[in-house]
Formats: structure tokens, sequence, C-alpha cells
């Protein structure tokens, strides 16, 4: 009976796991579907649970029944779908049954690949081993390989480095290799080999910066910073450096040094044609500074390379060169151009290296030297350009015909005259051309020498002497022996002189404009102490008295030329009538001559005339009494005096205005005298008052007498044959013998 309660037991548990397959295979992915079923077959109750499988799809039957009675239309759709699933239910099962083949095919070659891995991981193990061994060695390898690189590419420090961990670090690992001893012999060849490369690589930017340190100059002088950017200075650090690790620092400065000492000595020597152009001076200003910028930057980027004891040695050799060499390039230049130029390139030479901290007072002062050679060749230059005005003068007064042109010419030259801006057009100046072009010249010397005295860190007080000590030469040197040699021109003619004295006259008196102009370009008044005075008004008035001097000269030549034409005929028996042509024509030359004299300063005028008259009446003395004259007769006295009287006229005339009554006659008295006294024959009287303040011959000299007497005796001797025989002359003869003794003896006595 317990028997038949278990049997049931397991009947109803079995029943009870058939319900709960079959839920499981309606609910369950029929891909997951395969260990559900394996279930049912590995239990002995797969009959039972077919029935139960053939009841449930009974069950599924009727209720799809219902379902496709209810839903035909919708069966008829699922039929036709169903049978498109088993056609690719079909080529599923194709696809299954090809891959089932391939996997029985590959499964072969798998088993040959896992013979074939297990070969493999046995080499492994021979490789890992020999990997082991290589590992010590590759560092060494790669550290010897980097080196090679690294001085194939010149780099040398860092190889010098690397030398140092391979030597220390490295080899000592892997000692006990053949190749390790062959590297450890090789480190004294490369250490070597690396000190040779490097100081090849120092040698050539030694050569490189020799080449180019006008180039670097050039930048530098430009005010430009960071003109050391265009030198790689590289070399020099890395040849320091590994001169320094390998122990010999000593040597490379003591190198180093050395050969910059000599390119210095080497920039430092001009060109033969240096002062030739600018060009050549600022090149050779650009290679030393050039050079003072590299040993300037190699000064504070590298420690005790070189120091400043070094540099201010080279530098006092520089400064001491460059001076020299400037000193005597400079004085080849006349070109004062150029000389302005030179110095405006010193000075930004000096003061680009006192940037880099370099003393430059030194070519300051010989700036000032400079100065007086720019002063002397501007007095040079300026020397032409007045003698071009003064010879392109016409020395005519100059004509204005409108307000424009009289202003343009006011403009130029400080003229002020009421009288003459009150007259209408046309009118004249009285100077001519060359006063307001000298003028101008004169303040265009004046800046030219405060051009040169920019830049050179003078004081105002010192900016105005310069110049005023330079404008002193040019009045008192150049100008004025530029008119004295107008002056002096054996063509310069009388209009011209009376010209140059107006013009000087002008001059003179523009003088302290120009004082003024100097005061308003240096700030420094005249009344300040010590400040130099100009000396153009005496240059003016040395210049008007040469030429009033000449004028003198000038007017006594041309009576010595009318006199030349004088023909007297001593011998004459006629009694002429009128004055000789050659003295009407110097009378009308002198009466001409001095109304060309209206502008002059009156008392210039008047000496010129009084000269004039003096000369001719001493030249007509010397005329009648010239020992080529042996004899002279009564006639010809008579003509004498007509000539004389013609003078007397002119003086009477008054032809040049400020003489007093007869004072200008007063040059003809002793011709006067002398005539009256033979020509009257008033011998008594002269004889009787001689000696006596009131005598009416007193500016007769008995020389003077007896020797025109002399000349008369002789004539009634040897020209009168019958004067013996006529008592009249015979009375005459013994008078004039008579009044020749009386002569002779007021002369002894005079000289006792």
């Amino acid at each position: 009976m317990e028997r038949g309660k278990m049997a049931e037991a397991e009947s109803l548990e079995t029943a009870a796991e058939h319900e709960r397959i079959l839920r499981e295979i309606e609910s369950t992915d029929t891909a997951c579907i395969g260990p559900t079923l394996r279930s049912v077959y590995d239990s002995e109750e797969h009959g039972r649970f077919m029935e139960k499988l053939e009841t449930r799809i009974r069950n599924h039957d009727r209720e799809i029944e219902k379902m496709c009675n209810f839903h035909y239309q919708g069966f008829v759709d699922s039929i036709t779908e169903l049978l498109k699933v088993r056609g690719e239910a079909q080529k599923l099962k194709n696809q299954v049954t090809d891959t089932n083949r391939k996997l029985q095919h590959e499964g072969k070659e798998l088993v040959i690949a896992m013979e074939e891995l297990k070969q493999c991981r046995l080499q492994q193990r021979n490789i890992s081993a020999t990997v082991d061994k290589l590992m010590l060695c590759l560092p060494v390898l790669e550290m010897y390989s980097k080196l090679r690189d690294q001085m194939k590419t010149k780099r040398h420090y860092p190889a010098l480095k690397t030398l140092e961990h391979l030597e220390h670090t490295y080899l000592p690992q892997v000692s006990h290799y053949r190749f390790c001893k062959v590297m450890v012999d090789n480190i004294p060849k490369l250490r070597e080999e690396i000190k040779d490369v490097s100081m090849s690589d120092l040698k050539d930017f030694l050569e490189s910066i020799r080449k180019h340190s006008d180039k670097i100059g050039e930048t530098a002088m430009k005010q430009v910073p960071g003109a050391q950017d265009l030198v790689d200075f590289s070399p020099v650090y890395r040849c320091l450096h590994i001169y320094s690790v390998l122990g010999a620092r000593e040597t490379f400065e003591n190198y180093y040094r050395k050969q910059r000492r000599k390119q210095a000595r080497l920039v430092l020597q001009p060109p033969s044609n240096m002062h030739e152009t600018l060009d050549g001076y600022r090149k050779y200003f650009n290679q030393i500074v050039g050079f003072f910028v590299v040993e300037d930057h190699i000064l504070h980027t590298t420690q005790g390379l070189v120091n400043r004891a070094y540099i201010d040695e080279l530098w006092e050799m520089a400064l001491s060169k460059t001076i020299a060499a400037l000193r005597t390039h400079s004085s080849y230049c006349s070109d004062p151009n150029l000389v302005l130029d030179l110095k405006n390139l010193i000075v930004l030479f000096a003061d680009t290296l006192q940037v880099y901290g370099f003393p430059v007072n030194q070519l300051f002062d010989m700036l000032l030297e400079i100065r007086d050679q720019y002063s002397e060749t501007l007095l040079k230059k300026w020397a032409g350009i007045f003698r071009n005005i003064l010879d392109s003068d016409n020395y005519s007064p100059i004509p204005v015909t409108s307000e424009d042109m009289y202003k343009k010419v006011v403009g130029q030259f400080p003229f002020q005259d009421i009288e003459m801006e009150k007259q209408a057009f046309p009118k004249k100046f009285p100077f001519s051309e060359f006063v307001p072009k000298v003028y101008n010249q004169i303040k265009e010397f004046i800046y030219a020498c405060l051009k040169f005295s920019e830049d050179l860190h003078l004081s105002s007080t010192e900016v105005d002497d310069m110049i005023r000590k330079s404008t002193n030469l040019l009045l008192t040197r150049t100008l004025s022996n530029s008119l004295q040699n107008v002056i002096k021109r054996k063509n310069i003619g009388l209009t011209e002189l009376v010209q140059i004295i107006i013009n000087t006259t002008h001059l003179e008196k523009s003088c302290k404009y120009l004082e003024e102009f100097i005061t308003n370009i240096t700030n420094v008044l005249p009344e300040t102490v010590h400040t130099t005075k100009l000396y153009g008004t005496t240059t003016f008035k040395d210049a008007r008295h040469a030429a009033e001097e000449e004028i003198y000269t000038n007017l006594n030549q041309k009576i010595d030329q009318f006199l030349q034409l004088a023909d007297y005929d001593w011998m004459t028996g006629d009694l002429g009538n009128k004055a000789s042509d050659y003295l009407v024509d110097l009378i009308a030359f002198l009466r001409s001559t001095f109304a060309v004299f209206t502008h002059l300063p009156g008392k210039v005028a008047q000496t010129a005339c009084m000269s004039a008259c003096k000369h001719l009446a001493t030249s007509l003395m010397h005329l009648l009494l010239e020992a080529e004259v042996r004899q002279l007769t009564l006639g010809a006295l008579q003509q004498f005096n007509l000539d004389v009287r013609e003078c007397e006229q002119f003086a009477r005339s008054g032809p040049v205005p400020g003489f007093q009554e007869d004072t200008l006659q007063l040059a003809f008295i002793d011709l006067r005298q002398l005539l009256d006294l033979f020509i009257q024959w008033d011998w008594s009287t002269y004889l009787a008052d001689y000696g006596q303040p009131s005598c009416k011959y007193l500016r007769v000299n008995p020389v003077t007498a007896l020797t025109l007497l002399e000349k008369m005796k002789d004539t009634s001797r040897k020209n009168n044959v019958f004067a013996q025989f006529r008592k009249n002359e015979r009375d005459k003869q013994k008078l004039i013998d008579t009044v020749a003794k009386q002569l002779r003896g007021l002369i002894s006595s005079h000289h006792s």
C-alpha cells in the first residue's frame, strides 16, 4: 500500500514536472529549448510527456481553431507567413549543415597549429633569455649611437656629457663583453676629437664675426637694440664649456683673447683712402662698433672668458688708434659738408659705444679739434663764394620797379630809408647786389658753424663763443681779403671803388643785426661776460679805407695818364688864348668823376677832390721844372699859365660840395704865385718881402724860382742871336743875371 502511495506521489511529481516543462516550452525562446528537451529525455517518462504534449497540442489546436474561426482571415495570413518561414528555415538548415562541415575541417588545422604553438613556446623561452642579455647591452649601444649622432650634428657639449655617462654609468655594467673593451679604448680619442672640432667651430666663429663686424656695427649705430642677436654665440659657449669640462679653460681663454687682439688691430687699421668718402669712415666705425658689441656681449654672457680689464685695455688701444687715424685722414678733407657729415658720424659712433658703457670723452675732445679744421674748410669755401659774388657784381645800385622787388631786397638785407620809401617807382637802392648777397652768406656761414656744434654737449655760451670766433675769422680774414683783392685789381674802375665804399658803409651798419642774429640762435646775450664781439665794423672800415686810398691812387694815375698827353712847345713865341686840349679833357674827366661821388660820405669825396687837385698841381710843377725842359720862353709860360687858370676855375666851381670858399684853390697856390712872379716880373717885391709872413710870393721857393729863371736865361742867350745888339734885351739879360745872383744869395743865406 505504501508502495502504491509512493507510486502515486511520483506520478503526481512527474506530472507537475511535465507541466512545468510544457509551460517553459511555451514561454521560452526556441533558440534555448534544447536544454529543456534534454531534461525530458534524460528521464524515463518521455512517453507520458509525449502524451501530455499531444494533449496540450490538441488543446491549443482547439483554441487555434476557435481563434481561426473567429479570426479566419488572420489565420490565412498566418499560414501564408508560415509557408515563407518554412523556406527560410530550410535555408537556415542548409547553412547549419555547411557550417558544421567547415568546423570539422578547420578543427584539423587547429590541431596542427597547436603543435606549432608548442614549438614556438620553446623558441620564445630561448629568445627571452637572449633578450635579457641584450637588454644589458642595448643602453650602451644606444648611448654610443647617441654620441655619434651628437658629434655628427656638431652638438659637441651634449656629446661630451653623453661620453661621461657612457664611461662612468653604462660601460661598467657590460665590461665583460669584447665590444665594450673597444669602446673604452676609443673614449680618449673621442674626447680629443670633440676638443678639436669645437676649436675648429670657434675659429670659424672668429672668422665669421671678423667678416660681419661692419654689419653688426651698422645695426648698432642705427640705435637698434639687440645688434648682438645677429651673431650666433653658441660656438663660443660650447667651446668654453667643453674646454672647461676638459680642464683646459685657461688655454681656451688665452687663445680667444690673443685672436681677438689680432682682429682688433686689423679692425683699427683704416684703409688708405678712407678720407675720400663718408662711406669709408662709416665702414671703419661700423667695424669698430661691431667688434666691441661682440666683446661686450661676451663679457656679460660668459663668466671670465673676458674681463673688464681686458676690455678696457682693448678700448684704450682702440681710442688712441682711432683718434690718430681720424686726425690724419680728416686733415686731407677740404669739403666742409664731408667734415660735417664726419662729425655727425663720430657723434653717432661715440653715442653708440657710450650706450655699451665705453668712455668716449676723448672722442668729443677730438671733435673740438675737427671743429677748427671744419672752420678752416668753411672759410676756404666761403672765400670762393665771396670771390664769385664780388666778381659777378655789376657794382651798380640795385634798381627796383615794384613794391614786391623792393620788399624782396629789404627782406634779404636790413635797410631802412624813409626818404627812399617815399620815392616813386622805379627807384634804386644805394648799394649793389653784393651787399644782400654777402650779408646772407655771412648768415649761412653762421648756420654752418651752428650745425657743427649740435650734439657736442656744449653749453650755449661755448656755442656762442665758437660761432662768434669763426664769424670774426670770416670777416677779418676771408671777407676782408676778398674785398682787398677786388680793390687792388688792376682793372678796377673809380665807379666800382665808389660803389665798394658805399656797399661797405651799409654792411658796416648791418653788423648790429648780425649780432642780434647770433644772439637769437644761441640765446646768449651780447652783454654776457666774456662774450666775443664781432669785428665786422673794423673789417668794413678797413675795406672802405683801402677803397678810398685806391680811389686817390686811381685818380692820380688817371691824371698822370692825361699829363702824358701834354705836348708843350717850350720854345714858342706865340701867346695862346685858351687852355691846352689835354687839360680841358682832364678837367672834364674830373668833373664827371666827382659827379659820381654823390652817394659817398662827404669827407671821402672832399678828400678825393683835394688829393686830385694837389696831385695835379704837383705834377704840373714837376712838368714845368723837370730837367728835360732846358729852355722855355715867356710865350710857353703864358700858355702854361692859361692851363693853371683852367685848373683854378675848376677848383672855384665847387666840384664837390662842402669846401669853404677858396679852400680847393689853395692846391694850386704854389703854381699861381710862381707864375705871377715870372709873368709880372715882380722880382723887386719878391726880393724885398722874402721871408716875411705877409709876403705876396710866400709860396715861391728861391730854388724853384732860380731853376725856372735859369731856363729863361738860357733861352735869351742861345736863341736870340741878335739880342746883344738890342739894348733892351741886353738890359733884360743883365736883370736876369742880377736876379739870379740875388736868388743864389737868398739860397745860401737860407741854408747857412
